[in-house]
């Protein structure tokens, strides 16, 4: 989902586990910088320890492609090498989604991501509940078996506000326009509609992994 649109309405590779043949194929093509992905004009820190490539995806609870988008990405995260730390950032294009990056900050306290991302978006987009606030999150989130006092210590927690605040400077220094959206190592950013679909982006962060790896 476009911020805009949100407004108005190879040997080395195959030595390393973990990859798919579409990975390494994706070595073979070379990416286009200024088409199929953009270089930041300044560098991102980035909380990957030494050897480590980080990788992020800008999401939104709300934005049905993001949706759509899900069940390939984690087919793809479970492939990953080693040496690759994934991380998921919820992005907030605007106050009225605060709520969801608390939701998914409050649930990654509580080791409850891996359980709970995927029906969070299944609540939302199939099950239309509006899950837009401190009352109905709570409410859904206590009937997925949760704590629900304990969900709204984390959820108003001082921890939590600060990852929002710092998700929402981190898609700003990525310069994110849209998301689903994909962060490589502080350095590079793509998504599906510089790409040409989301599928392909993950072409594109292969492709830029691997740049990163060899010193690129």
């Amino acid at each position: 989902m476009k911020r805009r649109a949100f407004s108005t309405a190879a040997s080395a590779l195959l030595a390393t586990a973990g990859w798919s043949a579409s990975q390494v194929q994706a070595q073979g093509k070379k990416m286009e910088e200024g088409t199929e992905f953009m270089a930041l004009p300044k560098p991102v820190p980035v909380e990957a320890p030494k050897g480590k490539v980080e990788v992020l995806e800008f999401f939104m609870y709300s934005c049905p492609h993001c949706n759509a988008f899900e069940p390939e990405l984690l087919a793809w995260v479970k492939r990953l090498p080693k040496d690759v730390l994934f991380k998921r950032v919820p992005a907030a294009f605007a106050d009225s989604l605060v709520p969801h990056q608390r939701l998914f900050y409050a649930l990654e306290a509580m080791n409850k991501v891996e359980e709970l991302h995927a029906k969070v978006f299944q609540a939302i987009h199939v099950e239309h509940q509006a899950l837009n606030t401190q009352d109905t999150i709570a409410e859904w989130v206590a009937k997925q078996g949760v704590d629900k006092v304990k969900f709204l210590e984390q959820y108003n927690s001082f921890s939590c506000a600060t990852k929002a605040r710092k998700a929402t400077q981190m898609q700003d220094a990525y310069k994110v326009s849209g998301v689903p959206a994909m962060g490589i190592a502080g350095r590079f950013i793509t998504d599906g509609s510089m790409a040409g679909s989301n599928s392909k982006a993950l072409n594109v962060v292969d492709y830029l992994v691997a740049q990163v790896r060899t010193g690129h």
